[in-house]
């Protein structure tokens, strides 16, 4: 049995913000993860084959490991985009991962319920990338019957959601730099 190196883990990062694009793209090849970037929710599913999900043509997919995806995006939010990828049956067991300036525990809740595996507060930092792993190994594993799925992410909800978790973690990381951008420095 071989061993799966980071590098080839192919994620796809969607926001509609190239400077959180740029951030995520750079957090995730810091990691060693072979990144494509996309603007917005169609290309992704045009990226995945799923944009005419009837004239699909699955060999011409690249395969991808993991999605992170913006929520709040012009077009296609990123709820709408998990929606469309959980209920297409060739890329349903694709672990999405969603991310938001906003804590706001409904929009939380609903994305967790519809399938996400996390729900990052941006800025994503590069100890959110690191939690990415077990989902893309999990991917990788093709795992498909748990049953206990939907309960196991129930359970780790209280933790995502909990206010000590992503208030402290937001407040205490933003660093504004003089032209009112965000730091996009990587430590």
């Amino acid at each position: 049995m071989g061993m799966v190196t980071d590098s080839q883990f192919h994620v796809l990062a969607v926001d509609d913000s190239i400077i959180d694009r740029k951030l995520i793209e750079r957090l995730l090849k810091t990691s060693s993860y072979q990144v494509t970037a996309v603007d917005s929710g169609n290309k992704a599913l045009e990226f995945l084959g799923l944009l005419n999900e009837d004239e699909q043509t699955n060999s011409q997919v690249i395969q991808v490991n993991l999605i992170i995806t913006d929520y709040c995006m012009p077009g296609m939010t990123g709820y709408d985009l998990l929606r469309k990828i959980k209920e297409s049956a060739s890329s349903k067991d694709i672990p999405v991962v969603i991310m938001s300036s906003e804590n706001i525990p409904s929009r939380i809740n609903r994305c967790l319920e519809e399938g996400a595996e996390e729900f990052f507060l941006k800025p994503v930092q590069l100890a959110d990338v690191n939690k990415l792993k077990p989902h893309l190994m999990k991917g990788i594993s093709k795992e498909i019957n748990e049953p206990n799925n939907i309960n196991n992410k129930r359970k780790g909800l209280e933790e995502i959601d909990s206010a000590d978790r992503t208030r402290t973690r937001l407040n205490d990381t933003i660093e504004i730099n003089n032209d009112g951008l965000p730091d996009l420095e990587i430590v």
